[in-house]
């Protein structure tokens, strides 16, 4: 069903939207969206960043004790 809107369809849809909820309603709400996205990739970044320091802070580890070892 979806296959066959096209872009007249989306184009319908689109007015649709902007005349139901106005251009103020809708650029409120993709600067809310922008947000959003903006604090998903700096939480995806920051836990990258934490992974990485413990993935780091373990090889230290590992190579303590071989050293303690030896």
């Amino acid at each position: 069903m979806l296959n066959n809107i096209g872009l007249p369809g989306l184009l319908l849809i689109a007015v649709v939207v902007l005349v139901l909820f106005g251009r103020g309603k809708i650029s409120s709400l993709m600067g809310e969206v922008g947000k959003g996205i903006t604090a998903f990739k700096r939480g995806v970044d920051d836990s990258k960043k934490e992974l990485e320091d413990s993935s780091a802070s373990a090889n230290e580890n590992a190579t303590e004790q071989e050293k303690d070892k030896a």
